[in-house]
Formats: C-alpha cells, structure tokens, sequence
C-alpha cells in the first residue's frame, strides 16, 4: 500500500541524513572531498525521500484513506477540500513530518549557499543540519509516525478541530514553522565558524541574512496567531500570554537581541560572546517551544495531544544545552573583543541596553510560562501564572526599549556630545508631547497610557528624523526631489532604512497595545429583535438570526446594524457561532467587526432565545487596533528594504 511506502520512505530518510552526519564529519576532520560529495548527496536523497512521504500523506488526506491513523484522526469527508489540505499540519504526526519537509528543503538550500560563499564552512554546517534532520525523522518514524494503520478502517473520520477550521490557521502554522525551522540555519553556521575558527565579514553577512528571513516569517507567524485568536476566539484580544503564544515569542527576543548584536560586531568587532550565546540560546528555545506545543508540561489551547515524543526532544535538548556551551569554551580565544569599550553616549550602549531589555524580557516571559512546572517540581502542586503578572513585568520593559529605540539611532558610533544629541532630541520631544496631548482629547485620561503613547510617539518622530536628515544630507550633494532622496536612501542603505521602518512598525504596533489594554471598553447584552442599544459613539440595532446548514456544520448568523449618533448608517455585523457534527461541545465564534483607524468596533453572538427573538452579545470597543495590523505590514515591508541587495550610488563618483 502508498502509506506503507511512504512509512518506508521514511526510514530510508532517517538512514541517510545519519549518513550525511557520519560523512560531513569526517569530511571536517580529515579534509576529503569525496566525503564532502557524499554528505551532500546524503541530503538531497533525504530530502527527495522526505518530499516523497509528505506528497503521499497529502494523497491519503484528500483521498478520505481513512484506514491511515492520522488521516482518520484530523479530517472527515465533509471537511472541505481547503482544510484536508491544511490537516497536514493540523496534528501531531503530520505537522512533524511538515516540519522535516522544511527542514529537508532549506537545510539544502542553505549548504548550496555556504558552498558557493563559504566553502570551509560545508561540511560542519551540513553536519549540523542533518543531525537536525535526523531528529525529527526519529520522531516520525518512531513514536509518531504518520502512516500508522487502523486494523478495522472506519467509514468516516473524526473530524479536524474545529479551532483549526479557519483561514487564518491554514497560513499561520506554515509561518511560524518556516521560522522556528528556518533558525536551524544561523545556528548551524554559528556551529561551523566555532569549528572552523573564521568569523569574517563574509561570514557575518550571511550569517544576518539567514536570521533575518527565519525572524520575518516567525514575527508573520505570531502576528497571524494574533489575527486568528482576535476573530476565532470571541474574547476581545490578540493575545493571552498563553504558554504556547509565549513559545514562539520567546525565540523572537532572542533572534532580534543576536540581529541587532551582529549590527554592533560588525561595525566595532564587539558582542562577539553575546552574540554566540544568543544564537544558541534561540535555538534552544525553537526546541523548548516545540515539546511545549507537543507535551502536556503547561496546559494551554493550542497543544497536541499528550504522546511519548516529550522524552525525546528532552534529550535532544539535554545535548544541545551540553554541547554549544561546550564549543563555546573550547573556542573561547576566537570570542575575545579587540575593540576599545566605547563612552556611555554612543550607540553601542545603545544597542547594549536594547540586548540587555531584550534578555530581560524574555527571561521574565519564560520564568512566568515555565513557573507552572517549577512550581510542581518543588510543592507538588502547579500554580498558574496569569496574564497580569506578565502586563506588570513585561510592560515597563517594552516602555523603555521603546524608548531606547527612539534615542538609540540618534546617537553617534563611539561617542556622542551631549549638546549634539538634545539638537537631535528637542523637535521629537516637542512632536511627541504635542501628540501625547492630544491624545488625551481623543482617549480617556490614564497617565500610564499616555506615558506609552508619548514613549511611541518619541520613537516615531526620532526615527522620522533620521529619514529628514538622510534626506537633507543627499540633497546638499545631489539636486533631486525629496523623493527621489527618500527612493535611494531605502535602495542604497537598505540595511540602515529598513531596519528603521521594521521600528516605525514596532511602534505603531505599541500604540495599538497602549490603546488596547487601557482603553478597551466591554459591555454583555441581550436585545430583542427590532431592539437598540448604545455603546460607545455608535447605536447598535439587532435585526434577526439565520440558521445555515453545511456539509459539516451548523451555522448561526446574527445580523446587527450600526449606526452613528447622528443616526446615519455606518455598517451591517453578522457575528456568528458554529457548531460543528463532529464536536457539537466546542461551538467556535466569529466575530463582527468593524474596523476603523480610531477603534474597532467587535460584536460577539454568545446566545439566543425564544426561537431568536432575543439574542446575547458581547460587545467591545478596541482603540487603535488597526494599528496593530498595519505595524505588521510596514514590520514585514521593512524587512523586505533591508534583505534587498544595495549596489553603487549612480550619483557618486568613483574613486580614482
């Protein structure tokens, strides 16, 4: 049978990437070309046989092959053809065997790249990947091997969480495992520059490339996460400091705390150490999150089932905390810092208190999400660590590395005069106490919230500066448009620019979590049809229900108009819940919504009675949400400038 081959496949996999471990060490070791070919060709047999057993297990899922466990256990014939196909990744089983996809194709992306760049670097950085590889093939071919029979096979599956049944989750997993896999690269590299003892410029540029796109597909990732809890939900927020939401935040502030520390190593050849521990230490958190999402260590919503692979990914990462330490002390001589320490005003120290709020951030986050296990380890019994302790410890952090992040960028390398620095601070000072004022007509009045919001509005107009001054500096030598300036300081400083947009996008997603998490406003009611009620600056209507049925669910829309003040009519919401055939007990919500640059106005249906002549909703006023979304965008825009190649200035002359 197909799934027996591809079973099969697997195994084969697994033979050849421990193949490819054995043969690129011994390439490191003794230098043997032939060997180097033939770890190469060990990785790309895995990764043709892993492609082949993902390919199949796609097959079996859209062909309803119910006989396969896992097939069985997430869909059902009714599942629309859109959500078979994201079942791949909607259990255990599959979502491992998705995750050594990834990792087959860009472990053999990356070595063709250090091949052609960094050829010294090859074996070490194919060893490294491939053991990667092998462990995770481990795992789906031992304790959760997808392809796994049924001895009776059932007329019908059990159906895919109905939590998993939107858009939102079809795309949002695919981007956070791109991440979290995509940070076995600059791992990887780390470990054969240690090995090999180089750590050039050549090195150190590709080691920020292939950091910055697994970082651009993790902050995608979670912002996703964050749109789907926001409309599937039905609570009113984006974020819960759910231990899993806190997993993939946790390798995010690390991976930003190493890109930011290669800006400094590269420019005075310092944080070299800082930089070495933080790479590792993101990679071990990619592992921690994955047995977090797949263990039972930590409730939260969005783990897999409990299975036996938890003991597995505790000895791999017993290895790695064992092993990268290890490398790091035996290499000791190659990290020591040969630039001079540089004065209190300058940007070093900038970007060293950012590193150092960064790691204090994700310190407080990972003893808040973990202390549940600590906790039980000491008294027996699991004591819980809720969201405000997180709000209360995380909060100022983010206040004050918004603030960093405003002033950092005007500081100059080495030293910076204060006089030059208040010329550079007194306009984004004023611009920001002028907005924060303002706000306060707009807002209600909250110190905290303001203080955010001026902090975010510092760090806006700071950085808006640094564009006037890039402008100002190119037209002095250059007659062109203020356009045109701004076009070539994102083409030619694409690294600088656009890391200074990947900030504007930060902050606008900071003004969205002032906005929320002080200003929010909640009100529960129940109107009759034909009933109005008002909330906030609008008048909400409740009009009727209509029930639908579909192939594999139930669904009940609720239809309310909305209105302004005046009475003029601004939109129709039709919130939803759907109750599911196969899980009647976990009936899902979808939100009304409707979104405007001030706040969103969100409508949950919670009930109804009296055949719907009344119904229940929840209703919340979100200030600036939007802005969260649009940080997103103008975060992922800015990536994009800074990953883009920068060639000659056409206007400088060249030297002779």
């Amino acid at each position: 049978m197909i799934a027996d081959f591809a079973a099969l496949a697997l195994a084969a996999a697994l033979a050849t990437a421990c193949l490819g471990v054995a043969a690129s060490l011994h390439a490191s070791v003794h230098g043997a070309g032939s060997w180097r070919m033939a770890g190469n060709r060990a990785l790309r047999a895995t990764v043709l046989l892993v492609a082949g057993a993902t390919v199949i297990l796609w097959i079996l899922l859209m062909q309803d092959r119910f006989e396969v466990l896992y097939v069985w256990s997430s869909s059902e014939a009714a599942l629309p053809l859109f959500y078979k196909f994201a079942a791949l990744w909607g259990g255990q089983a599959g979502s491992l065997l998705f995750w050594a996809f990834i990792l087959a194709c860009g472990s053999l992306l990356a070595v063709r790249r250090v091949a052609r760049t960094l050829p010294d670097l090859t074996p070490w950085t194919t060893a490294v990947l491939c053991a990667n590889l092998a462990f995770f093939l481990l795992l789906v071919v031992v304790p959760a091997n997808p392809f796994q029979r049924i001895p009776f096979p059932p007329a019908d599956g059990a159906g895919l969480n109905p939590l998993l049944q939107n858009y939102w989750m079809v795309i949002h997993p695919v981007m956070l495992y791109l991440g979290y896999v995509g940070l076995t690269v600059p791992f990887s590299l780390a470990v054969a520059a240690l090995a090999v003892g180089r750590m050039d410029t050549v090195w150190l540029r590709m080691l920020r490339r292939w950091t910055l796109v697994p970082w651009l597909f993790l902050s995608i990732g979670i912002l996703m996460g964050s749109q789907w809890a926001y409309l599937e939900l039905g609570w009113g927020g984006y974020w819960a400091w759910d231990p899993v939401e806190n997993a993939s935040l946790l390798p995010w502030l690390t991976a930003t705390a190493f890109l930011h520390g290669l800006i400094v190593q590269e420019q005075r050849g310092t944080m070299r150490l800082w930089n070495m521990v933080m790479i590792g230490l993101t990679y071990f958190l990619v592992l921690l999150g994955t047995f977090t999402t797949r263990s039972d260590v930590v409730a939260s919503v969005h783990t897999f089932a409990r299975s036996s692979i938890g003991l597995y990914f505790v000895g791999f990462m017993a290895l790695t905390a064992v092993g990268f330490p290890l490398l790091l002390w035996v290499r000791r001589a190659l990290l020591t810092e040969p630039a001079a320490p540089a004065a209190w005003l300058s940007r070093e120290t900038a970007f060293l208190a950012n590193n150092w709020l960064l790691g204090g951030i994700a310190f407080a986050t990972l003893w808040g999400t973990y202390f549940p296990v600590f906790s039980e380890l000491l008294t027996q019994e699991q004591i819980a660590v809720a969201a405000p302790y997180f709000q209360k410890v995380n909060g100022p952090l983010f206040l004050l590395l918004l603030l960093f992040m405003g002033v950092g960028p005007l500081l100059g390398w080495r030293f910076t005069r204060p006089p030059e620095i208040w010329r550079k601070l007194r306009l984004p000072l004023a611009g920001a106490l002028g907005l924060a004022l303002v706000s306060l007509s707009l807002l209600p009045p909250d110190p905290f919230a303001t203080a955010g919001l001026f902090v975010c509005f510092l760090a806006f107009l700071g950085v808006l500066q640094e564009f006037a001054d890039g402008i100002r500096a190119r037209r002095r030598v250059r007659t062109e448009p203020p356009l045109v300036s701004l076009k070539q300081l994102l083409v030619r400083q694409s690294r600088r620019y656009g890391g200074y947009l990947v900030h504007v996008g930060i902050v606008c997603m900071g003004v969205a979590i002032v906005g929320n998490e002080f200003h929010q406003e909640v009100r529960h009611i129940t109107l009759a049809r034909g009933q109005q009620a008002e909330f906030g600056r609008w008048t909400v209507t409740y009009i009727g229900l209509t029930e639908t049925e579909q192939a594999n669910l139930t669904e009940y829309r609720a239809f309310v108009t909305v209105h302004d003040r005046r009475g003029n009519p601004v939109t129709r919401l039709e919130p939803r819940r759907n109750v599911y055939h196969k899980a009647p007990e976990a009936p899902t919500s979808e939100v009304g919504l409707h979104m405007s640059l001030r706040e969103d106005l969100y409508v949950v249906l919670n009930g109804w009675q009296d055949e719907a002549a009344s119904a229940t909703f929840s209703f919340f006023l979100n200030p600036l949400m939007i802005w969260l979304w649009i940080g997103g965008v103008v975060l992922a825009l800015g990536t994009l400038v800074a990953l883009w190649p920068h060639g000659p200035d056409p206007g400088r002359r060249p030297r002779a």
